[in-house]
């Protein structure tokens, strides 16, 4: 297990999170608990830079999920980039690819 570190970043189309360890469990809460101190502006873009994750799960997609409801409460999108194999694997397979544009890297997915 590792520990989870979020670093927040800025970007011409707003915010990114780079999402660092294990997204579980155990560590989900502190991505939720983050979301609300994260300033959205409607047309923005919340960007999850998934790159350093190294394990996701039920637990870490549901707090994915939380994300996407913050954003879109705020009149945002939301983006995840890097997502890994194994991760996006599972969104595949459950359908959350249809509703998160998904990006190879920060630079695709904070593009204007």
């Amino acid at each position: 297990m590792s520990p989870l570190k979020i670093i927040t970043g800025d970007s011409a189309t707003g915010p990114v999170l780079e999402i660092i360890g294990d997204l579980d469990h155990h560590t989900a809460p502190q991505l939720r608990d983050k979301l609300p101190t994260v300033a959205l502006r409607p047309g923005g873009r919340l960007v999850l830079d998934l790159a350093a994750m190294h394990f996701c799960d039920s637990s870490g997609i549901t707090a994915l999920l939380a994300a996407r409801h913050h954003a879109q409460a705020a009149g945002a999108d939301i983006a995840l980039a890097a997502v890994p194999a194994n991760t996006l694997r599972i969104l595949r397979i459950v359908g959350l690819d249809q509703i998160f544009a998904l990006h190879d890297d920060v630079a695709a997915a904070t593009r204007p």
